[in-house]
């Protein structure tokens, strides 16, 4: 029995032990900010449901009446080393005129994502964001860009690269695979393969 401890905690450099520690670490700091997240969220009105995980802090900002709601089994990684890809920073949600609207389903996971509405985004079930994805539904500086928001629709079980963007008025269709640092500007049918700059159906999915 020693012997087995021995060389479990001694070979390959500890890497064993290590990354058991690394992984109770991760563990506590969940819990933790579990507890933050969802007071923030209490406190901000953002409607969340069960059984969601935080790992790290995420930025809500919830205009005045509007509405930001978040379904049951999501995770959202804002934490740099909670996703060994890389995440640029923490998750960040906010609607910026009244009766904006964000809705996210179940089973949805985001690392580092920016969802910024000044109308509506809306996204399905089993939808998952890699690092850095950035959704919005306006251009921003609408001083300056003179120009109306306009929905973003993604339907159930879509998937999107690290770093893709997806701009207003783009409607993602179900089981979809965006590819990694797309800029998506028009609308994509379900079950296809698309990437690029702008983003295109690169192939129907298998």
């Amino acid at each position: 029995m020693f012997k087995f401890i021995y060389t479990r905690l001694t070979q390959d450099n500890g890497s064993w032990w290590i990354l058991t520690v690394d992984k109770i670490r991760m563990r506590c700091f969940k819990g933790v900010s579990n507890i933050i997240a969802k007071f923030i969220c209490l406190i901000r009105g953002v409607k969340i449901k069960n059984e969601c995980k935080f790992f790290g802090i995420p930025h809500f900002r919830r205009h005045p009446f509007s509405s930001i709601s978040i379904g049951n089994k999501c995770t959202f990684r804002s934490d740099h080393n909670s996703n060994l890809i890389g995440v640029n920073h923490q998750c960040i949600l906010s609607t910026h005129q009244k009766e904006a609207i964000i809705t996210i389903g179940n089973n949805c996971g985001f690392s580092g994502v920016t969802i910024g509405a000044s109308n509506k985004i809306q996204i399905g079930n089993h939808v998952l964001c890699g690092a850095n994805v950035v959704i919005t539904d306006f251009d921003w500086h609408l001083d300056i860009s003179k120009t109306q928001p306009k929905p973003v629709i993604i339907h159930d079980n879509v998937w999107i690269g690290l770093n893709a963007v997806i701009l207003k008025g783009v409607e993602i269709g179900e089981n979809s695979i965006i590819g990694a640092n797309s800029l998506v500007v028009n609308n994509i049918p379900a079950n296809v393969v698309a990437g690029g700059n702008p983003c295109r159906v690169l192939k129907a999915k298998q």
